[in-house]
């Protein structure tokens, strides 16, 4: 039995312990934001937090999430200052890869909340976006980073409202 926090509820798995992470989320919780892209941890598509750091949860076995906290782009509850930028800036084409560009692009708000251009740049570099929306992407993180609205702390969410 695999035991972890999942968007602030405390969830158990019985999924065999080398199923990756985006499988137990998608088909046993039902949490559908976490998309599947390439399987090998290399287009940001499945991205996710565990314990505050991004994750690629596709090549992410769910073993190793016992005991720790598992954050979705459910559990951003269309309150974050990046959701609305991302709509201000009409940064989604497809929209496929969206939920993992905004799980990566809030760590980085996280950990600099005024980043440059190029901290932008390295901090998405390996997040993919097939419509190539790489410059609507920027300008959403930087919009983000001016709004006078609050980061959205994780931490504070009701606890369970989306698992």
């Amino acid at each position: 039995m695999i035991e972890f926090t999942l968007n602030g509820k405390k969830v158990q798995t019985d999924a065999a312990s080398d199923t990756p992470l985006v499988w137990v989320i998608r088909d046993e919780f039902g949490l559908k934001g976490t998309k599947f892209g390439c399987g090998v941890a290399m287009c940001g598509v499945c991205t996710v937090h565990i314990d505050g750091n991004a994750i690629r949860s596709c090549s992410y076995p769910v073993s190793l999430v016992n005991g720790k906290q598992v954050n979705t782009i459910e559990s951003l509850n269309n309150e974050h200052p990046l959701q609305s930028a991302w709509v201000e800036e009409q940064v989604p084409q497809c929209g496929y890869c969206q939920s993992g560009q905004i799980m990566q692009a809030a760590t980085l708000l996280d950990s600099n909340p005024n980043p440059s251009d190029q901290d932008i740049v390295n901090h998405m570099n390996g997040n993919y976006c097939r419509c190539m929306a790489y410059t609507r992407i920027k300008k959403a993180i930087k919009r983000a980073a001016t709004s006078t609205v609050q980061h959205y702390d994780p931490k504070a969410s009701s606890e369970g409202e989306n698992a």
